[in-house]
């Protein structure tokens, strides 16, 4: 009886914790919700900058005395015919180079479109948009949204170049293939042209505890699957032609995108690397963001853009918190969603 004492005792000061810390994140994030929002603001950075400072440091380290006075020579000629350079500069055409790394959620589609839109305001048809990509996939409609942001770079005439370095699967790979011309590093994991979904279901331990699950719906197919009652083969039927059916939406965007590519071959859901993904038609190019930035300079003015909020600290401690939450319950979501 005493171990059973302390021990519930151990629990009830357990709960008390949890309780307490639920109560304080959920002020947290209260006062963090009533104050306004940090603005969010653009950052346009010039990359052909940063590689001539680059450049001009290696040559000061790398140089002898004798080439370092005539670098030095060189460059207070530059700087003379600097107001001349800018009247050049001015008809040059730009690259604009975005970073779009995703989240199974695709949170971040918020910022690209908020990028896109300011490139498009600015961007002459000589210019073109380099997106560095890397994403593993996640939700459906998230990764469409993305894809779609994307297609408005086309649609305004301008050229899109997407490279991938690392990885773009599944839904990744959906907003690779809208590219007019797709790079990839020999080691990139590309393709998995396929979709998923997965749920438990506590059901029978429910039963073994004498634990009745109610469920009341209005349509036949309102819900297919549930994690707590019991499922059907009807349910499970519904929900397997769902997920085909999303399967073939998939296929049918990729084929639009890239129509002489064998679809039927690479829709498997498998994926590959950059190498043997560009005998496949996935990607046009083996070569890297960095390889494919240097050949275009200094020949083009080169710009990243970037969007980004600014958050107090109410915000970043409230925020945070609830992003944990929010990534705990969307990793369990997952288990009942259809994803790319």
């Amino acid at each position: 009886m005493e171990f059973l004492y302390e021990y519930g005792l151990f629990v009830a000061k357990a709960v008390t914790l949890v309780v307490a810390f639920i109560v304080v994140v959920s002020t947290i994030v209260g006062v963090a919700s009533k104050q306004k929002q940090g603005k969010g603001q653009l950052e346009i950075v010039s990359i052909s900058e940063q590689l001539k400072d680059i450049t001009n440091y290696a040559k000061q380290v790398l140089l002898d005395k004798n080439a370092l006075k005539k670098l030095a020579k060189e460059q207070k000629k530059e700087a003379k015919a600097k107001n001349k350079e800018k009247g050049e500069d001015a008809n040059k055409s730009r690259l604009y180079v975005l970073d779009f790394k995703g989240s199974m959620d695709a949170n971040e589609v918020e910022h690209l479109r908020e990028e896109i839109t300011a490139i498009l305001c600015v961007a002459n048809k000589e210019d073109e948009v380099l997106v560095r990509l890397e994403s593993g996939g996640g939700v459906v409609h998230g990764y469409g949204l993305a894809a779609s942001q994307l297609q408005r770079i086309k649609e305004k005439g301008l050229k899109l170049t997407i490279a991938v370095d690392k990885v773009a699967a599944s839904g990744g790979y959906m907003m690779a293939c809208v590219a007019d011309k797709l790079l990839a590093s020999q080691f990139a994991y590309i393709g998995s042209i396929g979709v998923l979904a997965q749920l438990p279901n506590f059901n029978k331990l429910l039963k073994k505890n004498d634990i009745e699950f109610e469920q009341h719906t209005a349509g036949e197919f309102k819900r297919t699957l549930t994690i707590f009652g019991e499922n059907n083969d009807e349910g499970r039927a519904k929900f397997k032609e769902e997920i085909e059916e999303i399967h073939v939406l998939f296929k049918d965007f990729v084929q639009s995108q890239r129509p002489d590519m064998n679809i039927d071959k690479v829709a498997t859901g498998e994926y590959w690397p950059g190498i043997k993904a560009k005998t496949l038609g996935l990607v046009d190019e083996i070569t890297t963001s960095d390889d494919y930035i240097l050949s275009h300079y200094p020949a083009r003015e080169i710009f990243s853009v970037k969007y980004s909020v600014k958050k107090n600290v109410a915000e970043k401690l409230g925020m945070s918190a609830a992003s944990v939450v929010e990534r705990v319950f969307m990793k369990s979501m997952s288990k009942a969603r259809h994803w790319f």
